[in-house]
């Protein structure tokens, strides 16, 4: 295994060396609401590039009920409305139901977009979306926003745009080829600090540099995932016997027990490809020699290599049938979300019922039982689960989650590498739409 992650790791070296500093600019368009406070766009950006951020008002449907009573309809540069919400709202210094935007999963303060802005970023950063509102929405409505996203290296430093804002995050700009490297050359660190066994304290400090490159849907941290709608209705009792019959862990080709089995999917094959898909996750390569050979196509045209390959482990005496994984194009070396998933033996109500293990990947270690390299997990692993169901929920593809508690739950085991892991026990179950 660490011969082939060393592979791996030297032909996305080389590609990125090759890479051509021009790229495309893309357009993107998204809906911005008052029912949650952040709209993740999924965009992972980089030093160097721009921004051109414009927004329109999209009357509302239905009236939403948790607005204020009489509410106007939603503007991109605010409402008067609520001006007693001032100062409790995410950016006081804005009007109440202005577009704003964060760049940074947690803890950066937000910044105004209203109709229109360009912004530089000089950091690399992930762009989310929101209204500036506390409590209830000061008006009706969604926000229509069109994000322009021309790639460090495609356009001049002096671009601006006409009749709009204009703003600047971070440090240095880097052209494509030198993020590439520079990326792949913390993956390569976490690494070799995992093959070559560094002290804990460095090791904890190169995972955490590495998760928190990934995709901020939920990278970094478990806490970064959106709360879930979860349905306290009971489940039936029929899916209520054949959960209750599940494994509750898989095993590696050796028979040690690893991962625990926490959510199951209930739709057939071809839904459960499509809905994931929506939710941005990409099927693994299934062999490290396949994966070379994408890695270096992809790579030189200038597309994200986004399939990183992983392990085969077992459930109801076979592989898994697939593995999904989610995160910044090339941190996945180091740090991704991903699960792997299992038809089940048995249906519900005539539709298929798939069962997964999924966990964050957050760096390399020793492998405990014979000393290789291997990847090492966040142990709060609920964190995963939460964001699978997460991301589906987003994406508009979950009709109905829920929590199930069944008989001797996992809540403290190691997986089949021998890191510990602690959860709740709970399977979240997902209905697709």
């Amino acid at each position: 295994m660490a011969r082939q992650w060393t592979l791996l790791l030297a032909a996305l070296v080389f590609c990125a060396s090759q890479t051509s500093a021009q790229t495309s600019a893309q357009d993107f368009t998204f809906q911005v609401s008052t029912a949650q406070p952040w709209t993740d766009t999924g965009l992972d950006l980089q030093s160097g590039d721009v921004l051109e951020i414009s927004a329109s008002a999209v009357a509302a449907a239905v009236p939403d009920r948790h607005a204020v009573a009489g509410a106007p309809a939603c503007d991109p540069g605010g409402v008067s409305a609520a001006a007693s919400q001032t100062g409790d709202l995410p950016l006081p210094s804005a009007p109440a139901g202005a577009l704003i935007a964060r760049l940074h999963s947690q803890g950066a303060a937000p910044v105004l977009v209203g109709a229109a802005t360009h912004l530089r970023l000089e950091e690399p950063s992930h762009l989310f979306l929101g209204m500036n509102v506390a409590g209830n929405p000061p008006c009706q409505g969604n926000l229509a926003v069109k994000v322009h996203l021309v790639p460090a290296g495609s356009a001049p430093a002096s671009s601006t745009s006409s009749g709009t804002s204009s703003s600047t995050m971070g440090g240095q700009s880097q052209n494509r080829g030198e993020q590439l490297k520079s990326q792949l050359a913390s993956a390569a660190q976490v690494f070799m600090s995992g093959q070559f066994g560094a002290s804990k304290a460095d090791s904890g400090a190169n995972s955490s540099s590495a998760a928190s490159s990934g995709n901020t849907a939920a990278t970094g941290s478990s806490a970064a995932v959106s709360p879930l709608k979860v349905s306290d209705a009971p489940l039936d009792s029929d899916l209520r016997k054949s959960l209750d019959s599940l494994p509750r862990r898989v095993n590696n080709q050796f028979n040690n027990l690893g991962d625990m089995v926490n959510f199951a999917i209930v739709g057939s094959e071809k839904d459960v490809q499509a809905a994931l898909d929506a939710a941005t996750w990409h099927v693994a390569d299934s062999s490290t020699k396949k994966a070379l050979f994408n890695a270096i196509e992809e790579t030189y045209e200038n597309k994200d290599y986004l399939q990183m390959p992983m392990s085969t482990l077992y459930l109801f005496g076979r592989k898994q049938d697939f593995g999904y994984e989610m995160a910044e194009p090339i941190a996945m070396v180091a740090s991704r979300h991903h699960f792997r998933i299992w038809k089940a033996p048995f249906t519900w109500n005539g539709q298929e019922v798939w069962v997964g293990a999924g966990t964050h990947d957050i760096g390399f270690a020793k492998d405990k039982r014979n000393g290789e390299v291997t990847h090492k997990i966040d142990p709060a692993v609920d964190g995963e689960r939460d964001n699978i169901g997460s991301s589906l929920q987003k994406a508009d593809k979950a009709k109905t989650l829920t929590y199930y508690l069944p008989p001797n739950p996992v809540q403290d085991a190691k997986n089949a590498t021998g890191d510990g892991y602690r959860s709740d026990g709970r399977l979240l179950v997902i209905f697709l739409q």
